[in-house]
């Protein structure tokens, strides 16, 4: 049986001093206790590591050879018991993220660097998903965490909110409400609303067509030919409008611009994780936590 590693430890450091009182001193332990150790070691190796005398302390051919193979040894031990460790905590391993497009351009990067520079053994791969498909790929294993906008329905998932945002509406510089810090409901049913397909993400389309229905007239939808089109040019007419969430306000298309609409509730977007989780699942949650917190995604 390996002695315990403490002792062999102690040992390098006499090897080293070859003088029990300040190696005791070195390690912290009374100069007994130490002898005390080394007795041990050798019963347990079946051999002398120490030629000992009054004022000196030699190394036997025994100890010379492990004082040369312990210190390898011992080092990948402590990688053995630092890749455990970090495992434990969920710092390695393998991470992948589903994530809907509209939840992609700020909270999804935020969270992988957030969690890259935090664990540099983990490998992050975040994959775009059509928003339905998200919890069903989590509570099937297909994916590990996945962010969408809106609390999606599913089984065997666990929901977190992660972010709050205000919704608004994306249109035209050269459109009449564009004038406006903030855009009034009421006002924004007046004109076309491009709202994405129902199928893209049922929970977020009906929440927005109960927004509007509510304010007044008839609002008149349309779904774009073109999903996710970058350079926006159905909003070029200056009259068409499209619900969007305040991220839309980051790096717009020439000619376009983002305005909050007043009074309107806020978007959520949520972290979806197993039911039954991981360590790499919990430090996923942690991470995400103390980032909203940073950066005042849940604030008022």
């Amino acid at each position: 049986m390996a002695p315990d590693t403490v002792s062999l430890r102690y040992f390098l450091v006499l090897a080293e001093e070859l003088n029990f009182t300040r190696a005791a001193a070195r390690i912290g332990i009374a100069q007994p206790a130490l002898s005390a150790r080394m007795r041990r070691l050798e019963k347990e190796l079946g051999t002398a590591l120490l030629l000992r005398d009054t004022r000196s302390v030699v190394l036997t051919p025994a100890g010379a050879a492990l004082a040369e193979s312990a210190p390898p040894a011992l080092a990948a031990l402590d990688r053995a018991w630092d890749t455990a460790r970090r495992a434990g905590a969920g710092e390695l391993g393998t991470l992948r993220i589903g994530y809907s497009l509209s939840a992609g351009s700020e909270t999804v990067p935020a969270l992988v660097d957030e969690l890259l520079r935090g664990s540099p053994g983990l490998e992050v791969g975040a994959v775009p998903m059509a928003t339905p498909e998200i919890s069903p790929a989590v509570a099937d294993g297909r994916i590990d965490a996945g962010i969408t906008r809106g609390e999606q329905p599913g089984r065997g998932v666990r929901r977190y909110l992660l972010r709050r945002a205000r919704i608004g509406v994306q249109l035209a510089e050269h459109h009449p409400l564009a004038a406006h810090p903030e855009v009034e409901v009421a006002a924004a049913v007046a004109y076309p609303l491009r709202l994405p397909e129902r199928a893209a993400n049922p929970v977020i389309h009906d929440q927005l067509v109960a927004l509007f229905r509510d304010a007044g007239p008839q609002p008149r939808f349309h779904t774009p030919t073109v999903s996710f089109d970058m350079s926006q040019r159905d909003l070029r007419d200056g009259l068409t409008l499209a619900p969007a969430g305040e991220a839309a306000a980051t790096a717009p298309p020439p000619g376009i611009t983002w305005r909050p609409l007043h009074g309107a509730p806020g978007l959520t977007i949520h972290l979806v994780l197993p039911r039954e989780q991981s360590p790499l699942h919990r430090r996923v949650r942690a991470v995400a936590k103390n980032l909203a917190h940073e950066l005042h995604w849940l604030s008022d």
